[in-house]
């Protein structure tokens, strides 16, 4: 056993932290709930540094409180916290390595691996500058031509998905334990649950919460054939809000973190992305080249979504604090708040698994389930509970029907264009690191929790959030005690306001706001500390595993590509471009589906289906049989 965190400079920085949290914070609840008292005295641009000070010393404080740790690698070299282990220089030995040993930090990186998602991001971002207008219509032209053009790509890939997550969930495959029959999960589950659900969500559920279903409303979705703003709209629009984050998302990550997981713990393969490869190229040969051109876009895709997110959220973050208080921060507020964001995932990722990234997930569902709470006991709860009722019911009566509708002309396939295969492809790009981060957390668990889990799970949370944010915004909306739809009309990027003119309308509204803006930061830094720490696994040579310098380069990459898409713009391109890798990735999942398919048939028989477990235990709980019955009458 050993603690880690009991370091002279860890001890200093949580001592320092402490106060600079309370002080911070002071200045932050004084300025949203006496703002008639205290408005007037800080500045925005002050206020925007006391915000980030306030939330980054307080989540920094908790990532980096002491954990003991069992050191005995020796034991079982294959549990999440060996996978996904960090070799710890402390934080003067990682200044060091970065600033005077680059040679040694660089021969322990894959070169391809490393160098073509750092050079490749570098060309990107000269091009933008150099030629701006001509990059970004380059990189829409092929957008549209991939999101047009092979929309039934991602709309079929994402259906089978869904299908096989279904039938392992119900098929003999479910029953499959990973890492055998006598394994034993690494994590409780409530831990297993917040680390899966907080890595792969951001801050997106967020802005989009109270703003989706509003939008479908105000220009409703050409699947739902009905006038803008009818009685009838609001339960479909709310059901395609549901629809876009709901357990098709979920499946995309799933297609890929399953059969990770399996390769992983069963055959032996490194966690990699390309372990998916293992059944066509053997858990010995996932390093070639085919396993380093999988790993490499999955490395791109992951610094591409993550970057952009991370610039978006500081660009939408500043857009509601504008909208309800009316203060501007110029170019530089965005880049701050990057800047701050990055410091703390940064931190927390450098601490591990078991420190700040267990833990700020934690914070993260302790948030998530204080908001929807006030939701229930201050919102309108007989329309929720109406709306939401109507809209879970389209959701599962039209499902089939969403997820194969193309479109039937110009207008309607592009609609679905840009909401529904957008949806996807950004979901398939992400599955990378989600799926990969799953698959590492899931030693132990039946194949059937992980899909109960990563699938199930998770999408009744986001159907939660979206039936209790969209489900209040819809009725607020409807009922004309608030035009939020007008209100956010002269905005480009309505979900960065939408919640503010629905708070407002509602009691507790400040409160609502406070905890809003914190679960926004808080989602956002538990997907990026995640990234960064596969993203630094996978550039990282098998043999060795990443350094604390390689956290913080790769911490510190993903924040220079949101501040440089910022400063030099492109952040649509690079967008574009992230998404664009969604493609890939999908024709990948059905690839790795294909695979796991072949290698369970041929190696994992004899396991119960659901209904093979209902006949044992119906059975159990009866007499014999009417033979038997028979033959005791005669």
């Amino acid at each position: 056993m050993g603690t880690q965190g009991v370091g002279p400079v860890e001890t200093a920085l949580r001592k320092v932290l402490v106060p600079v949290c309370v002080l911070s914070g002071i200045v932050v609840v004084s300025v949203f709930f006496f703002q008639d008292l205290v408005g007037s005295v800080v500045s925005g641009r002050g206020l925007l540094v006391a915000a980030l000070l306030f939330f980054g010393s307080g989540l920094a404080y908790v990532a980096l409180l002491p954990v003991t740790v069992d050191t005995d690698g020796a034991k079982d070299r294959r549990d999440a916290p060996y996978l996904l282990r960090v070799r710890r220089l402390g934080w003067i030995g990682t200044i060091r390595e970065l600033g005077e040993r680059i040679g040694g930090f660089l021969a322990r990186q894959e070169p391809i691996t490393f160098g073509v998602p750092v050079a490749a991001f570098a060309l990107f971002f000269a091009a933008i500058y150099v030629f701006p207008s001509g990059t970004q219509a380059a990189v829409g032209t092929i957008q549209g031509v991939l999101l047009h053009e092979f929309g039934a790509l991602f709309l079929g890939a994402m259906f089978l998905t869904v299908l096989y997550c279904l039938f392992l969930l119900a098929g003999p495959w479910g029953e499959i334990r990973l890492g055998g029959p006598d394994a034993v999960p690494t994590y409780t589950y409530p831990t297993y649950f917040a680390m899966v659900f907080t890595a792969g969500i951001a801050a997106g559920i967020v802005f989009w919460g109270p703003a989706e279903a509003l939008v479908h409303y105000s220009t409703p979705p050409p699947f739902l054939d009905a006038p803008p703003g009818s009685a009838g709209l609001a339960a479909g629009a709310l059901a395609y809000a549901i629809f876009h984050y709901g357990f098709s998302a979920w499946s995309a990550y799933l297609a890929l973190g399953v059969p990770i997981a399996y390769y992983t713990y069963q055959r032996g393969a490194p966690l990699r992305v390309s372990a998916i490869l293992t059944p066509f190229l053997g858990s010995e040969n996932v390093d070639g080249a085919w396993g380093t051109l999988v790993d490499v876009l999955a490395v791109f895709a992951t610094i591409g979504g993550i970057a952009t997110s991370v610039a978006l959220v500081g660009q939408q973050f500043l857009a509601g604090v504008n909208f309800q208080w009316g203060v501007t921060y110029g170019g530089a507020g965005p880049v701050l708040v990057v800047a701050g964001l990055t410091l703390i995932y940064v931190v927390s990722a450098e601490s591990g698994v078991q420190r700040g990234i267990r833990r700020l997930a934690a914070v993260g569902i302790v948030l998530f389930c204080l908001f929807a709470a006030l939701m229930v006991g201050i919102g309108p709860r007989s329309a929720i509970a109406g709306l939401g009722t109507a809209a879970i019911g389209r959701y599962v009566t039209d499902f089939v029907g969403m997820s194969l509708y193309l479109g039937g002309g110009l207008v309607a396939g592009d609609w679905v264009a840009s909401w529904t295969i957008w949806n996807w492809s950004w979901w398939f790009s992400w599955a990378p690191f989600a799926g990969l981060f799953l698959a590492a957390l899931s030693k132990g668990r039946r194949i059937r929790t992980v899909v109960l889990t990563g699938g199930v799970a998770t999408s009744l949370a986001t159907t939660v959030w979206f039936v209790l944010l969209g489900g209040t915004s819809l009725a607020l909306q409807r009922s004309g005690a608030v035009d939020i739809v007008a209100a956010i009309a002269a905005y480009a990027t309505p979900e960065a306001v939408a919640g503010f003119p629905m708070f407002a309308a509602l009691p507790l509204g400040q409160l609502l706001m406070f905890v809003f803006l914190a679960l926004i930061i808080v989602f956002i830094v538990t997907s990026a500390d995640t990234s960064t720490l596969v993203v630094s696994i996978l550039a990282t040579k098998r043999e060795y595993a990443p350094t604390t310098g390689s956290i913080v380069f790769w911490g510190l990459l993903q924040g220079s590509v949101a501040a440089a898409v910022l400063l030099v713009g492109g952040g649509e391109a690079l967008q574009a471009l992230a998404v664009l890798t969604g493609g890939p990735f999908a024709v990948l999942s059905l690839v790795a589906l294909a695979g796991l398919t072949v290698a369970f048939r041929r190696q994992e028989s004899g396991h119960p289906s659901l209904l093979d477990k209902a006949r044992s235990a119906i059975g159990d709980r009866t007499i014999e049989g009417p033979s038997e019955v028979l033959q005791e009458d005669n």
